[in-house]
């Protein structure tokens, strides 16, 4: 068999975090281990029904069944805008600054394209998202990492970064993934305060704005003045209306840098399909009741994790948004050490922290979009093996 040879920047990318969670998880269940995966953050609830009931409708219709616009629906493009002019007070052109995505991960992986050039630096919160950096890398980007400490309330501390003069890109996102840290306007102002002084694009991911709690609202970075001419914001319906294998998502703000993104996205994909569009302006136009529900199921989650890991002797603080628990490991772990031990001894899959940037050793994350019962299963096994 020959030899194939693979391109640089292939080599040196390591495997995706969570594809490496799913092969351990179904390794141990291949040998008949009952694994609880407390892992990837996708949503246990079902889409509401309104929206199901949309697609179905869309898909009966024949015309949905063509190529859909490379721009997306422009009634989809119209819901986002009416979203965000209701929940943030922001006015978007659908026209110039939406750009619907076949989920907000493929716009996000695909910005640096529009915007690195090689050797290019861009600005990566340590721990983060592992898409900001991958993406960085595939576009011949350098990364710099902004480490994000507990101390700092898991926010950059911008006096402390030493800017490289080709620097383009920073990232940010709250609530956060993995460290469940919810911004406020005055961090987000000071932010884009930094860009302007840097010359900076801000790619912001706000993909679980609606999923705070104790009565915290996170906010958009296009609402703080200087924002809409600094950024670009990805969000998503994944998180929000259980819509993870949907694969429906956008980019708004800034207009060139919308543009520039939707010009690579012409180059690369058809779009998405218009049925799933429609159920997305179901969605965002839609009975919004049910989100009460939904952050209440993970309220409750999130305490019984908490309370649990406080009862073993994690000193784990209790997360204002997103659908994640960031905790320290117990004394005498790291973080693969300790996601070893609870895979070993317990059948519990955690993520270790050090899979989302170097500062996230010491940390593993916990998501709660886990059935009540499994998490108290896995709760109780916990307890047992750090007894």
């Amino acid at each position: 068999m020959i030899e194939l040879r693979l391109a640089r920047r292939i080599q040196n990318l390591p495997p995706y975090l969570f594809a490496e969670i799913d092969r351990k998880v179904a390794e141990k269940r291949a040998e008949g281990a009952d694994v609880i995966s407390f892992g990837v953050g996708d949503p246990d609830r079902p889409t509401p029904p309104h929206i199901v009931a949309a697609l179905k409708e869309a898909v009966e219709d024949a015309s949905t069944h063509q190529y859909p616009s490379y721009y997306g629906l422009p009634a989809f493009r119209e819901a986002v805008a009416r979203f965000y002019g209701r929940r943030f007070g922001v006015t978007l052109d659908p026209a110039t600054q939406v750009q619907p995505l076949v989920g907000s991960k493929e716009g996000i992986f695909h910005l640096p394209v529009a915007f690195v050039d090689p050797g290019d630096v861009v600005l990566v919160p340590d721990p983060a998202y592992p898409v900001y950096e991958v993406g960085t890398l595939m576009a011949g980007g350098e990364v710099v990492f902004l480490p994000l400490s507990a101390e700092n309330d898991f926010f950059p501390d911008f006096d402390a970064v030493d800017v490289p003069a080709n620097a383009k890109v920073l990232w940010l996102n709250y609530p956060s993934n993995p460290t469940a840290a919810v911004a406020t306007t005055e961090q987000l102002a000071r932010a884009v305060a930094f860009a302007a002084e840097h010359d900076l694009l801000i790619a912001y991911d706000n993909a679980y704005s609606e999923l705070c709690y104790d009565g915290f609202s996170a906010p958009s970075i296009l609402e703080v003045p200087g924002g809409m001419d600094r950024a670009i914001e990805f969000h998503s319906l994944s998180k929000t209306y259980n819509m993870t294998g949907w694969r429906i998502g956008w980019a708004c703000g800034n207009p060139v840098a919308v543009e520039a993104l939707g010009r690579v996205k012409t180059n690369v994909d058809s779009g998405i399909f218009n049925a799933i569009q429609r159920a997305g302006v179901a969605a965002l136009d839609g009975p919004q009741e049910f989100l009460d529900e939904l952050r209440a199921t993970y309220r409750r989650r999130r305490d019984r994790v908490v309370d649990t890991l406080l009862d073993v002797g994690v000193p784990v603080e209790s997360p204002k948004g997103s659908v994640f628990v960031w905790a320290p490991v117990p004394d005498g772990h790291d973080s693969a050490s300790f996601a070893t031990l609870l895979l070993e001894e317990a059948g519990v899959v955690v993520p270790p922290g050090r899979g989302y940037g170097p500062s996230g050793e010491g940390f593993v994350r916990f998501s709660l979009t886990v059935p009540d019962d499994r998490i108290e299963e896995g709760l109780e096994r916990i307890r047992k093996a750090l007894g």
